[in-house]
């Protein structure tokens, strides 16, 4: 139709271009277009044409200037799309062509189209650089938004970048994490798809296989795609395909039993109702552009009338397809001659389907665009009203420019054009339910705006059905997660998704699901026995609740009493000769020691604390000193007593009982003057030992300086072993006063038991170190009372006849 301005139109309303083969020696035959109608590309094409003549009924807009159209077929081909292109571009359409010259009317001012992202790049490629602005209702490619290449390229579809990112999204909101994905070999599915991984890369998705194909491949292709959907493993498909495309894989799948599978379709294939035919892909989740109403847009459809029919080809072809007829006077094979009772209101094909509006409002809101455009550029508002000057001329350059800037709403519709000529992506999810007759119908379950705050795109208000119609969301994952106290390690040659779950080492936990690495509990934690948690570890100490401790306690109180006993009975025959007999005073303050040394093993058992510890290795230490000094001394008084029988001896007047104190306390000194230094330089301290055990604490009294420790270990054993020596010297003296032999044996099973000490304490580990130090300071104080006190108490109670002064002296007696 011509008009005062003129918008151009290219619709893929056939799929497949006849192609001829040329031998260049004469013109090749016109490009013509072959296959069956594609009844929703015509719709569009339509809607186009309403649009057009809706402005021109128009008062608002325009108002005064009459819009014509040229619409073409591309046939889905590229070099049908060029041819187009170039046609356009020049005005030399036929029926405007006259002659040699080009009228005005005939140059465009801008184009609608393509549907294919393919051809929309050749034909912005070629009208960009005559400043034709262009605007497409199909194509989604992201590289179509990059102006240096396109700069006169719009549309009214968002770009293929938001819908990819929204399918990532999609599939990463339902916890799918092992996908397959499938494309069209094209610009749309190759740009699509590449976009598509990108953003499932940041999601952390993983891609078992990505396979392209297009509907001009040879069946062996589609058949190989279909193979390799029949043996993955992933349950999830993504499909970046166009629909044409996708029919014909569909197909392929249906002619074996195809897999479960869950399909995620781009908006290109999931919104078409004639793949609803395919009931294997019931629970298909996709997004679609939002659907709408386009008031009086039906009617024009089916305003079709016989003559209008007749009078285009391609109406008739549309015609004698629908209705399976001929419109002439001969039948052909198989149909019949339209006799004139066809009615096109009950015909059920996608031309007619105007209940899901939604490419069909990308063409009328593309045609609108470009009429908003025309008028910023040859109108002047004033006044409330538009004043449009019709004679003065203007380029495209200039509709261009106000294209850029258009800002309007029609139908409640926005319309506007960011920086790249894209729309504010807005889409809805569409998912694929079984209806109560059992057929399949596409449901709209929520949307999906981009503009929305990170996390908030979704907004889902109903039930999805899932493969096979399960109301169960399915599970793709190439490995199931690992649960916490565990850590993925990723197998060899195989994407992130694909690991092993291994334990987490001793000592370390994971407390996260997935959890890539374990980490160690603090010094004082250990984990539990799941290892996804860390516990304080218990602390260990030889306490007086324990058996242990209880046995021990029992026998430091068990032998201070034994002491007390046998001081007791000491002191209530302090005038029978054998107690006289064996120095009495040294007696007394050597059972005073034994208790002392009885009782300080109690400062082993319990809690250290920064006291129990300087006590408990400083009273060891005197109590000890002051037992062997005591030891020591009667040793001393035994040989002097027999020096002192000797003709002419007087040496007991230099050891004399003054002497013998002064002995005990000097030796005792020494010991405390060592004790003293310990506690100042560097004494012992309550420390937790973290090292001993992993899972424990072992609570113990660190020695501060190991050598004054072993200085008062070393201080008592080389008493000892001066008594020993002493002793052992003695024990061969007559008569039964003489006790150096019971000494003898007492120090023996003293220094046998510290030396013994040695190595068991080195070597026992935890609270046993406390328990070794006790044993050895209980046996070698029994062995001490037990040796010099025991025979001595049993004469005295059990053989008094023997506690006289003739048995002790006499010399004879064994």
């Amino acid at each position: 139709m011509d008009g005062d301005y003129v918008i151009g139109g290219v619709f893929s309303i056939h799929t497949y271009m006849h192609t001829v083969k040329h031998n260049y020696t004469i013109m090749p035959e016109p490009l013509t277009c072959t296959g069956r109608i594609e009844s929703r590309e015509l719709r569009f094409s339509h809607a186009m044409v309403f649009a057009i003549e809706e402005i021109n009924n128009s008062t608002e807009l325009l108002p005064g200037i009459k819009l014509g159209y040229q619409i073409h077929d591309s046939c889905a081909s590229v070099p049908l799309t060029m041819q187009v292109a170039f046609q356009l571009s020049n005005g030399l359409d036929p029926v405007f062509y006259t002659g040699n010259n080009c009228t005005q009317s005939g140059m465009v001012m801008a184009i609608i189209g393509e549907s294919g992202s393919t051809p929309s790049i050749s034909m912005a490629r070629i009208i960009g650089s005559f400043n034709i602005p262009q605007v497409s209702y199909f194509a989604t490619c992201a590289c179509l938004s990059d102006k240096q290449q396109y700069p006169t390229f719009f549309r009214t579809i968002p770009s293929d970048q938001f819908q990819a990112d929204a399918l990532a999204k999609l599939v990463k909101r339902f916890g799918w994490t092992w996908i397959g994905a499938v494309r069209s070999d094209s610009d749309y599915g190759n740009n699509g798809m590449a976009s598509f991984l990108h953003a499932a890369r940041k999601e952390g998705i993983c891609v078992e296989y990505s396979e392209s194909f297009h509907r001009t491949h040879p069946r062996s292709r589609i058949q190989r795609v279909a193979d390799i959907i029949r043996r993955s493993t992933a349950v999830v498909i993504v499909a970046f395909v166009a629909s044409g495309d996708m029919r014909i894989l569909l197909e392929e799948l249906s002619h074996k039993p195809p897999p479960p599978r869950q399909w995620i379709g781009s908006e290109s294939w999931v919104t078409n109702k004639d793949m609803l035919r395919f009931s294997f892909c019931t629970g298909a989740v996709g997004f679609g552009i939002q659907k709408s109403v386009i008031p009086g847009l039906r009617e024009f459809l089916l305003d079709l009338s016989h003559t209008k029919v007749a009078a285009s080809p391609l109406l008739t072809e549309f015609w004698e397809d629908a209705f399976n007829c001929r419109l002439g006077k001969s039948a052909a094979i198989g149909k019949r001659v339209c006799d004139g009772t066809e009615d096109i209101q009950t015909l059920n094909s996608r031309y007619t389907d105007t209940s899901q509006l939604r490419i069909t409002n990308m063409v009328y809101k593309a045609v609108y665009a470009i009429a908003h455009a025309i008028h910023n550029a040859v109108c002047k508002d004033t006044n409330s009203t538009a004043q449009c000057d019709k004679f003065t001329r203007k380029e495209s350059k200039q509709v261009l420019t106000q294209l850029k800037k258009v800002h309007f709403s029609q139908n409640g519709y926005d319309v506007s054009f960011d920086a790249n000529g894209d729309p504010v992506a807005a889409y809805e999810l569409v998912n694929w339910q079984k209806s109560e007759s059992g057929g399949i119908q596409m449901v709209t379950v929520g949307h999906y705006d981009a503009s929305r705050p990170m996390g908030q795109e979704f907004l889902i208000n109903r039930n999805l059905t899932w493969v096979e119609g399960s109301t169960q969301v399915p599970v793709s994952v190439c490995s199931d997660s690992c649960p916490p106290g565990t850590r993925k390690v990723l197998q060899k040659g195989k994407p992130i998704c694909c690991y092993d779950c291994l334990l987490c080492p001793e000592g370390e936990i994971s407390n996260d699901t997935d959890s890539t690495d374990c980490f160690p509990c603090p010094k004082e934690f250990w984990p539990n026995a799941g290892k996804d948690t860390c516990f304080p570890k218990p602390v260990e100490f030889l306490s007086f609740d324990e058996v242990l401790g209880i046995i021990l306690t029992a026998f430091s109180v068990a032998g201070a009493c034994l002491a007390i006993i046998t001081a007791a009975v000491f002191f209530h025959h302090r005038t029978s000769p054998i107690v006289r007999a064996n120095n009495s005073e040294l007696s007394f303050l050597l059972l005073f020691s034994l208790t002392l040394c009885f009782l300080c093993s109690l400062t082993f058992i319990g809690s250290p604390s920064d006291w129990s510890c300087m006590l408990r290795h400083t009273a060891f230490g005197i109590t000890f000193v002051l037992c062997i000094s005591c030891v020591l001394g009667k040793t001393i008084v035994v040989l002097m007593a027999f020096k002192a029988t000797l003709p002419g001896s007087n040496v007991m007047k230099w050891f004399g009982p003054l002497q013998q104190r002064m002995t005990v306390v000097s030796f005792t000194f020494i010991q405390v003057l060592i004790c003293t230094i310990w506690l100042c330089l560097s004494p012992p301290f309550p420390m937790k030992n973290l090292t001993l055990y992993k899972e424990r604490i072992i609570l113990e009294c660190a020695l501060g300086s190991a050598i004054g420790f072993w200085v008062v270990l070393g201080y008592i054993g080389l008493l000892a072993l001066f008594c020993f020596v002493l002793a052992a010297l003695a024990r061969k003296l007559p008569d039964n006063f003489n006790e150096a032999k019971l000494i003898t044996f007492s120090m023996l099973i003293f220094c046998a038991v510290w030396i013994t000490f040695i190595p068991a304490y080195v070597s026992s580990p935890g609270k046993f170190t406390v328990a070794v130090e006790i044993f050895a300071i209980l046996a070698s104080s029994f062995g001490l009372i037990l040796c010099i006190f025991a025979p001595k108490c049993f004469i005295i109670v059990f053989k008094p006849e023997k506690n006289t002064k003739k048995h002790l002296m006499n010399k004879n007696d064994s």
